[in-house]
């Protein structure tokens, strides 16, 4: 019996166990979306294409599965590159969707037809043009293969509506054929034979672990492993809960804005494990200054970000889940006291800290959710100062709890990630930390979010102005500020009850206790207009051109 393709693509997707596709409509991808119409999968009509790539993404990072996308054609398509390429930068695995032009007027500029192959391809892990109906089924084995095998990534099938339409007998592929691509996912024996023996001869060992850890649910491997050589473990932005935020050998965030003793124990250590971490900028900073009295171990499944920033001591390619179980098998326990306690006494001696005087602090705000929603919560972010500030403040337990971008730094990615998330782990409380300057570039997602009825609990931290572009205009522009400040004050808490949520404004500490409880017992979506000090920093930073241990407070 003969389909469409575009059944064809349904029952794929079904074949994938697919629950989810956050998508929006149009002339190109019609035929798919008329066979959505008597599918199992549930399919969630965002506002604008943006919104459904990052809700993709947010779903990926919560549940550890596939995000699903769809769009049109042209605008459609193009609508979806900035959250492709945030994907791509954190390494997570979604499966994006788009329609085309029918194949004949490929290459005629037809109306909403754009080359979306083209342009993702630095963007993609992979990506396809199906132009020979039988090639369907295979393509998406494939897709969904790549997206999550290896270091994860998306990957962008574009699909034209007459091969949509396209009748082909349907078989779907049990296995797939792709010569050209096998990860490396056991570590070479003798290179971790090298890396247990260094790691044992260490004095100051310290661990530096990545979104790798999280990606490899190694969670539990990194945490024997520190234990077992008493080494302090220090996160990047997307490893945090990868390692309890309360455990003593935790020193939190390191880099640009992380922890004075983070920053110190790296320079001062004599190894340095990187597990699933890439030595990006936010973390190096100075490439000369960086750790330079270790021997760097570099652990990661992807070889080309071996040597690309940091040339390393002893490379290890492969899975870090795996790569830590075998290091596990050789080394043996042992005590670092006068090293843990030389930390430990840095800890003391830099904490994190802020004036609680006057005005509400952004800080005071992260801390008191953090006491109220308990470690179950998800806490998805924006990019901003209050991003900093919840990676400084807020204590998490678990590897799937913090949902932020990384990489790229988007903007307007904390609402729809939030809705992903909420919809992927519909028994968490899911929290959206996000600032006056972000939420207003996806603001449209509420109406997502109230009309799937998401008990999302959404924190403005409202300093009414672009923060984090004012702090460097004031460390780098000698204090001249343009195009920072919002002179129209949006009254979120009074958006949000149009929008059909609750609505609450903080303007005091007494207000944030009184109220945090009710918030948080709130069943349907809720918008909490936080009107903070709009003259807090994020410190301590690392100016440029200086070393990690140079930051300033």
């Amino acid at each position: 019996m003969e389909i469409t393709v575009a059944e064809a693509l349904v029952h794929c997707l079904e074949q994938e166990n697919v629950e989810l596709i956050f998508g929006y409509p149009g002339g190109a991808i019609l035929p798919v979306y008329d066979v959505l119409y008597n599918s199992t999968i549930k399919h969630v009509l965002v506002r604008h294409e943006q919104g459904a790539v990052h809700a993709a993404d947010g779903y990926a990072r919560a549940t550890g599965k596939v995000g699903v996308c769809i769009a049109t054609s042209g605008p459609g398509a193009t609508n979806l590159v900035t959250g492709i390429a945030n994907a791509y930068m954190d390494s997570i695995p979604i499966v994006v969707i788009t329609g085309q032009v029918p194949v004949s007027q490929i290459g005629t500029d037809a109306f909403q037809e754009v080359d979306i192959t083209g342009i993702t391809i630095p963007v993609t892990k992979h990506n396809y043009l199906i132009k020979d109906p039988k090639q369907l089924p295979q393509v998406i084995k494939k897709a969904f293969h790549i997206a999550s095998t290896g270091r994860p990534g998306p990957v962008l099938i574009d699909l034209p509506k007459d091969v949509a339409q396209a009748k082909v007998k349907f078989t779907y592929p049990r296995n797939v054929q792709l010569p050209g691509y096998k990860p490396t996912y056991k570590g070479h024996p003798a290179m971790v034979s090298q890396a247990s023996k260094l790691i044992m001869d260490s004095k100051r060992p310290v661990i530096y672990a990545g979104g790798g850890v999280k990606i490899s649910n190694a969670a539990a491997e990194l945490r024997n492993l520190a234990e077992t050589i008493s080494a302090p473990v220090t996160h990047t932005l997307m490893g945090l809960g990868c390692f309890p935020g309360d455990h003593p050998l935790f020193l939190g965030m390191l880099g640009l804005h992380g922890t004075r003793y983070a920053n110190l124990a790296v320079t001062e250590c004599d190894c340095l494990i990187a597990v699933g971490a890439r030595f990006d900028d936010r973390v190096v900073a100075n490439l000369q200054g960086f750790a330079p009295n270790a021997k760097v171990i570099h652990i990661d499944i992807d070889p080309a970000e071996i040597g690309k920033n940091i040339r390393p001591f002893l490379p290890i390619v492969g899975d870090v889940k795996l790569v830590l179980e075998s290091i596990l098998k050789v080394i043996k326990k042992r005590k670092n006291s006068e090293w843990v306690a030389m930390v430990q006494e840095w800890k003391r001696k830099y904490p994190l800290s802020y004036s609680n005087e006057g005005t509400l602090k952004p800080q005071l705000v992260i801390e008191k959710i953090c006491e109220a929603a308990g470690s179950s919560a998800i806490i998805v972010t924006d990019v901003g100062q209050h991003q900093m500030w919840a990676a400084q403040y807020y204590k998490f337990d678990e590897p799937h709890s913090f949902i932020t971008s990384g990489g790229l730094g988007t903007m307007g990615f904390g609402l729809p990630a939030a809705i992903g998330a909420q919809m992927g782990a519909p028994g968490r409380p899911v929290i959206l930390i996000t600032g006056d300057g972000s939420i207003q570039m996806t603001l449209q997602e509420l109406a997502t979010a109230v009309e799937q009825k998401l008990p999302l609990k959404i924190f403005v931290i409202n300093n009414r102005q672009l923060g984090m572009v004012r702090q460097l205009q004031e460390f780098y522009c000698e204090k001249r500020h343009i195009a920072v400040d919002f002179h129209f004050d949006l009254d979120f808490a009074a958006l949000g009850k149009v929008y059909g949520m609750a609505g609450y404004i903080i303007e005091t500490p007494e207000q944030l206790v009184d109220q945090l409880p009710e918030i948080m017992l709130a069943e349907g979506p809720v918008m909490v207009n936080c009107l903070v000090s709009g003259e807090e920093n994020v410190l301590p930073m690392v100016l440029a051109g200086s070393n990690i241990n140079e930051a300033i407070d």
